[in-house]
């Protein structure tokens, strides 16, 4: 072989090279494919189309699912004008499915074989998610703090109309009385205990595995009949008139359903009612989501119908049951709007990088409501009827 020969054959690196390339160029081709199905454009004019800035996107995510694609936002990979959109169109023609299931599959062993949210482990969601800062969630959520789903059907016109419609509407719900004594499981940073204590005359019990949110709900709580406690609510001890759960259940685990249905009925008095207020997924699954589990809420996951049913059969009696889910996506977008605007005064504490985390979990999150993949749900229980029926308040 002449050297003219030798020095076209390819070396290794360049032949590796290639190869790489070609994989890329695949990737993007599918991932291109996969996108205009559910009506998105590669760097479009549209709101929810892509703008790509570096080709390795595409196989990352191909490979590594929500976590590869939320990982290359906050690396300034992509963007897109409106997340909520795109994400929207990418849930409605089912694209997840098609794209990193392998790295959810560890998830799901670990969620079926392991109790993660026993124990210590309980209190993880707080350290790591609750625990953040005060003053970023002081920013975002509304006067009171709630951090679940508003009542926009109420006919509310800003974030704090609809947060305390909601709080009307549970209150109405559970015909709180003077005097009754409620148990608030995953009581936040005490706004709800408060109103409750304030508007209708109860006595509260609000327990959180969050210590920040416990001291922030003892201030706001001091001189009212109520009680914040930092524990699990396997710890809890007590009868109650009431108990509701809000924005909680989401961190119990499929594993502890049952627990959690058999604790609240231990505690809960024979004529008493229950409202457990939780986001809620259409099919039931058993594992949990690579970018939540890694960057948002550690341990979480979404009761299915089936799942939620199973837990308390025995149990409870099902009086009620309300779906306001899309009410998420009004929510979550005055989160994102309160957070823009104070994003100013927290860059530098927090830094850009989980200010595009942040942004993408609320605009990611109301995507997924948009799209009707994600729900929201109140339901009222009771531990054997109630006597002559139970009227359904909306």
């Amino acid at each position: 072989m002449t050297k003219r020969e030798l020095a076209s054959v390819p070396t290794t690196a360049q032949t590796s090279q290639l190869k790489l390339h070609s994989v890329h160029r695949w990737a993007r081709n599918y991932a291109v494919q996969l996108l205009d199905t559910a009506g998105i454009t590669v760097n479009g004019s549209q709101p929810w189309d892509i703008q790509v800035y570096d080709e390795r996107l595409y196989l990352r995510c191909l490979l590594r699912g929500s976590l590869g694609l939320g990982e290359a936002y906050m690396d300034g990979w992509w963007d897109c004008a409106a997340i909520d959109e795109f994400i929207c169109r990418l849930l409605r023609m089912q694209a997840p499915a098609q794209v990193g299931w392998l790295i959810n599959l560890p998830l799901w062993l670990d969620s079926r074989f392991v109790n993660r949210q026993r124990g210590r482990g309980a209190f993880v969601i707080g350290k790591r998610h609750y625990d953040i800062g005060n003053d970023l969630y002081a920013a975002m959520l509304d006067r009171r703090m709630i951090y679940s789903c508003a009542y926009w059907e109420s006919g509310a016109h800003t974030l704090d109309e609809a947060q305390e419609a909601k709080l009307d509407l549970i209150a109405r719900k559970l015909d709180l009385r003077p005097g009754m004594r409620v148990l608030d499981i995953g009581c936040g940073w005490g706004g709800t205990a408060q109103y409750l204590a304030e508007r209708y005359g109860v006595h509260v019990v609000g327990i959180t595995v969050s210590q920040e949110q416990a001291i922030l709900a003892q201030e706001r709580c001091r001189g009212l009949p109520v009680e914040i406690r930092l524990e699990d609510y396997r710890q809890t001890r007590g009868t109650f008139d009431r108990i509701i759960s809000v924005g909680m259940f989401e961190h119990v685990g499929y594993r502890n359903y049952r627990t959690f249905m058999q604790a609240a009925r231990r505690l809960l008095a024979d004529d008493g009612l229950l409202l457990l207020h939780t986001i809620g997924t259409n099919v039931a699954y058993q594992g949990r989501d690579a970018w939540i589990e890694r960057y948002i809420f550690p341990n979480s996951m979404l009761p299915s119908p089936r799942l939620l049913t199973a837990a308390f059969e025995g149990l409870f009696v099902l009086e009620d049951w309300h779906n306001f889910g899309i009410n998420y996506v009004a929510t979550l977008k005055a989160w994102h709007a309160n957070f823009e605007q104070a994003w100013p005064q927290f860059a530098r504490q927090y830094g850009e990088r989980f200010y595009r985390m942040w942004r993408f979990y609320l605009l990611m999150s109301a995507g997924s409501f948009l799209a009707r993949a994600s729900q929201l749900w109140q339901l009222v229980l009771s531990p054997r009827g109630v006597s002559g029926g139970y009227r359904s308040v909306r």
